[in-house]
């Protein structure tokens, strides 16, 4: 199935996103999470790419796995700054042969140490790429950022990059992390003036390791409100009371986005299911109220 085909019917989407095992324990794990998520019926599920290709052969694996073993939709992520341009396209063939049909065509952060630039240098490349040698035959998904992309001058800057790669042949867009929903509504509202009026999901993270989280949103620049951040680092070093905390946390903000009208959600689950099975609970009665089946 085609994400896009989906979301163009007005489908309110929920997917899963997991990160290629590194070794035979990471893989029981992965699969037992999944497992454990196929009861909430997601749209899709994607599959990371580590910087640079570093996980190329294990992402591919991974995502011809799970689409044998459970016919699930799978969308990879596919970056393209380490790569040249005949590397990438040996990938979307590799994908298209066993029956893939979407891809999320990211960037990617080049490796302090990897020894060579990639024929992109920004993910409106690897688009064209896709439109230009594959047609039709991937729908295609992007990042965007509510906070807007730390390398981008402005929020509106990057908006204009988003709207870019959109024209360029993209089909959707799932939103970077953020925990402060104003900056959700800020971004929809600038789309709109844009003239943007595309699918957007909504990438949410549950704070359940708060060093590790604030590591990651300091990374792509994403604001924690700071009564929330005082909260967790009150309890940082008490695991139980910081899932609590970041679980419920997660769940209000998800009931807002919901009275929002959003598209879908996108939930970054590290490969463990708790955080997001303990959510989408809560949040049932509203997800599966009319108009918003999956």
């Amino acid at each position: 199935m085609k994400i896009c085909d989906y979301l163009r019917e007005g489908n309110f989407s929920l997917s899963f996103e997991f990160f290629p095992p590194k070794d035979e324990k990471g893989k029981i794990q992965l699969f037992q999470t999944l497992d454990r998520l196929l009861k909430f019926s997601p749209t899709f599920v994607s599959i990371t790419y580590g910087a640079g290709g570093s996980t190329r052969d294990r992402t591919f694996n991974t995502v011809k796995e799970i689409k044998e073993k459970y016919n699930l939709t799978v969308m990879p992520h596919l970056t393209c700054v380490a790569h040249d341009k005949k590397e990438v396209l040996e990938i979307l063939e590799t994908y298209k042969e066993i029956g893939i049909e979407n891809i999320l065509a990211l960037r990617g952060d080049q490796p302090k140490d990897a020894p060579k630039k990639g024929f992109c240098k920004y993910a409106v490349d690897l688009v064209r790429l896709i439109k230009e040698y594959f047609g039709k035959h991937f729908c295609i998904g992007v990042a965007c950022y509510p906070e807007g992309h730390q390398e981008a001058k402005s929020l509106e800057e990057d908006i204009d990059h988003l709207k870019e790669k959109l024209e360029a042949g993209a089909d959707f867009a799932i939103t970077q992390m953020f925990f402060d929903n104003s900056y959700f509504f800020r971004f929809k509202e600038l789309l709109i003036k844009k003239g943007i009026n595309v699918p957007i999901l909504v990438g949410v993270m549950p704070i359940t390791n708060f060093k590790q989280i604030k590591k990651f949103a300091d990374m792509c620049g994403a604001t924690i409100p700071l009564d929330l951040a005082k909260k967790l680092s009150e309890v940082q070093d008490k695991p139980e009371e910081v899932f609590k905390i970041g679980v419920d946390y997660a769940i209000k903000q998800c009931e807002e986005l919901l009275d929002f009208g959003v598209d879908g959600f996108h939930i970054y689950t590290l490969n463990k299911a708790e955080a997001a099975e303990n959510i989408l609970e809560a949040l049932k009665d509203k997800i599966f109220s009319p108009g918003k089946r999956f």
